[in-house]
């Protein structure tokens, strides 16, 4: 660890941003990392990533410590002198922004107070004076995406102009994705390029999926940016098939077959970040229908708090997937998150001291120190398949990305009878029904009562944009229709977003889960065994203190992270 890490975090420790009790976890836990990977990681770094103190607080605590502007978001915008001082070359080495230019004095943004070597090769190089101010580091990395690295969709339709193969065709670089220069003709370029544009545009608005989709008189471009779909400039109609055919390409799958539906991959890199896209086509009346969903390895990273656990139920989620054996269950429609908690639990108990082995399809990401295995129908490697020769592999802890039927289920039952923790997903509506549907499937009541620990239940709902959350009083058919008691709407603070340029003017950023426990105890586990319904497990459960999502979905409007049509709009209120 560098003296400029311990410098941070004594900082840190000195203005009671994290605890120093915290610090030393994280480098014990770090040291042996690093005695069984030799990779050697920053304790600051760790603890960001963890969630424990934000990226943005410590850049504004070295600014404060140093005497140094911090410059915000919204003024991140350069002047055209300040552009073409430096190159896109030692913006992207070095990392930093350019501001303004002033006579021989050049403005830049920074992300560290501490690199001083970074302006004083800059200065060298550029023959100029350079004033530094600090700026949070995603702000500077989305300022060099938006000023150096990316061209809008816009910018691009407009250069296509009426003719693909007039002059305007642009050379292609060798950073586009499954683009071979060899084989790619003048007329091709600018359907590249435009393709290219869609999909960096997609990522640079945070958006989860792109859709293009062939309608009767026009080519449909939509971008789902936290859970809503989004219309975009649509291409010319007259584009449709150059474009499908150019994703085909990329994504590795036969141009020349348009009548069953295909699945493939396409690779991205874009700065320091790389991504897959999971391409989708199906056959429709108008034409083959795009779908790429976009697997960020970042959001691998979150902790989690960012998962959307309050500390109460954070704390009951630790405890059980901490446990030395048995199944947890995460249950919800399509697009709830579960992938994305599961891959959080496997993070959390991810030490160098414990075996893991995943059986997943598709493997969506891939996890350092985790054995990973791909389910392949075509030479019978079923789930079952995969699950009795991962269980000849001694693991301590085994993720089934969905128990899917009856073979499943039992050796998935018997894994976590023999001493192994089975995390997996099922399609239910709420908690309590996971364990009718185990049954459903083929496995025993007794054996469900034997080897559940728990089943979690969860759905997704929008953040309120943090940089123009503003509070409001709510009117009253607000809180009637979330059934708020006088003691929640007097303690309550609500909050709603104003809409402002880093959200699209939505008011809303990003998204978080609400979430229903549902921990077996003896008497739960006794009506199992009996083969008790669904209504009466949850009325037990209830009775017990388990919480419905809307409940959760509640406590987080009262606290000012979401707002009621969010929650109205992912739950049904409860009868119990």
């Amino acid at each position: 660890m560098t003296s400029a890490d311990d410098f941070i975090l004594q900082l840190l420790v000195e203005k009671e941003l994290v605890p120093s009790e915290r610090v030393e976890e994280t480098r014990r836990a770090l040291q042996e990392e690093t005695e069984h990977d030799m990779i050697q990681r920053s304790v600051v770094d760790r603890l960001i990533e963890d969630g424990v103190v934000d990226a943005g607080a410590v850049t504004e605590l070295l600014a404060d410590e140093f005497g140094m502007p911090m410059v915000d978001p919204g003024r991140l915008k350069p002047t055209k002198d300040a552009l073409g001082a430096i190159s896109k070359e030692l913006v992207l080495r070095y990392q930093v922004f350019p501001l303004s230019l002033e006579g021989n004095t050049l403005q830049v943004a920074i992300t560290d107070p501490l690199d001083v070597d970074t302006i004083d090769n800059l200065s060298h190089v550029l023959q100029l004076s350079v004033e530094p101010v600090v700026a949070a580091r995603k702000d500077v990395d989305e300022a060099i995406q938006k000023f150096y690295v990316e061209e809008t969709v816009e910018s691009q339709l407009s250069e296509l102009g009426e003719e693909i193969g007039e002059e305007r065709s642009v050379k292609l670089g060798a950073d586009l994705p499954g683009v071979d220069d060899e084989t790619v003709s003048e007329d091709d370029a600018p359907i590249i390029r435009l393709v290219y544009m869609i999909i960096t545009e997609a990522i640079q608005r945070r958006a989860s999926d792109i859709h293009m989709e062939p309608l009767e008189k026009r080519f449909r471009v939509r971008y789902r940016i936290d859970g809503v779909l989004h219309e975009v400039e649509n291409p010319p109609k007259r584009l449709q098939l150059a474009m499908i055919s150019r994703l085909k390409i990329m994504a590795q799958i036969s141009i020349a077959e348009k009548r069953i539906p295909q699945d493939g991959r396409i690779q991205v890199k874009l700065t320091d970040r790389e991504l897959d896209l999971r391409v989708s086509s199906l056959p429709t009346e108008h034409g083959e229908s795009i779908v790429m969903r976009i697997l960020d390895k970042e959001g691998l990273k979150l902790g989690l708090p960012e998962l959307g656990f309050l500390s109460d139920d954070q704390a009951t989620f630790e405890r059980i997937i901490s446990l030395p054996d048995g199944i947890f269950l995460v249950t919800g429609p399509t697009g709830s998150g579960k992938t994305t908690t599961l891959y959080a639990c496997l993070n959390y108990i991810n030490r160098p001291d414990r075996k893991i082995i995943t059986v997943e399809d598709p493997v969506e990401y891939q996890l350092s120190g985790i054995n990973q295995v791909q389910v392949r129908t075509e030479v019978k490697m079923t789930f079952a398949a995969a699950l009795r020769a991962m269980l000849r592999q001694a693991p301590n802890v085994i993720m089934i990305g969905e128990i899917r039927d009856a073979e499943t289920g039992h050796i998935a039952i018997n894994a976590s009878l023999t001493g192994h923790m089975v995390f997996s997903t099922l399609h239910t509506n709420d908690a309590p029904s996971a364990v009718t549907r185990l049954i459903d499937i083929g496995v025993k009541p007794f054996l469900v009562s034997a080897s559940l620990r728990a089943t979690m239940a969860q759905r997704l709902v929008r953040r309120i944009c943090p940089n123009c959350r503003e509070s409001y009083e709510p009117e009253d058919r607000e809180f009637r229709a979330l059934n708020l008691t006088d003691d929640a709407v007097k303690s309550g603070t609500f909050m709603r977003g104003k809409g402002c340029e880093r959200c699209s003017g939505t008011g809303f950023r990003g998204r978080m889960g609400i979430f229903e426990i549902f921990v077996l105890t003896e008497e739960i586990e006794s009506l199992i065994y009996d083969n008790t319904s669904t209504q009466r497990l949850r009325a037990k459960a209830r009775e017990l203190g388990m919480r419905s999502m809307r409940e959760d979905g509640v406590r987080k409007v009262t606290n000012g992270m979401t707002t009621f049509e969010e929650v109205l709009n992912v739950t049904v209120g409860d009868s119990y």
